[in-house]
């Protein structure tokens, strides 16, 4: 694969049709990243229902044109409230996490998307496929917190 972010160099065949996801390795973990960056935008929850939706309003680490966290390694340092997903947290925030999601999908027997980067070899078909939100959001340093409201989204690829 050509400029990847994630390294998906090395890892065994299909691993995530036959491999329990508390059962890969971290670099298997982090290879079912797809690169949408849905999870990186801020999201809003009605308090009676539980309803979650999407805003385009972004962390303000997140890099609009790649779709990436521009300080993942070091995250928490900037943003402690990151979550950092795993196979032990991962039934407690499913209900925020968006639907095109591989770690979703995954743990609810789902199969990956054609689109997905493990499947078709490149990162930039999760773009061309609309799943991403490259180019469409707006940083949380521009945005108060009580507009939010007014920067509500679809899910893009839903």
């Amino acid at each position: 694969m050509t400029d990847d972010p994630i390294d998906r160099t090395g890892l065994r065949p299909r691993y995530w049709e036959t491999t329990p996801l508390n059962r890969m390795t971290r670099a298997e973990w982090e290879a079912l990243c797809d690169g949408c960056g849905k999870c990186c935008l801020n999201k809003l929850e009605d308090d009676e229902t539980g309803e979650v939706v999407l805003t385009r309003v972004a962390c303000r680490l997140f890099d609009d044109t790649t779709c990436r966290c521009a300080q993942y390694d070091i995250r928490h340092q900037f943003v402690p409230e990151c979550i950092t997903l795993s196979p032990k947290n991962l039934d407690k925030n499913l209900y925020w996490m968006p639907e095109t999601c591989a770690y979703k999908l995954l743990h609810t027997g789902k199969p990956l998307y054609d689109w997905h980067p493990l499947i078709s070899g490149t990162p930039e078909t999760v773009h061309d496929a609309g799943v991403s939100v490259r180019d469409a959001t707006v940083p949380e340093f521009e945005v108060d917190e009580d507009d939010w409201e007014d920067h509500l989204i679809e899910e893009p690829g839903t």
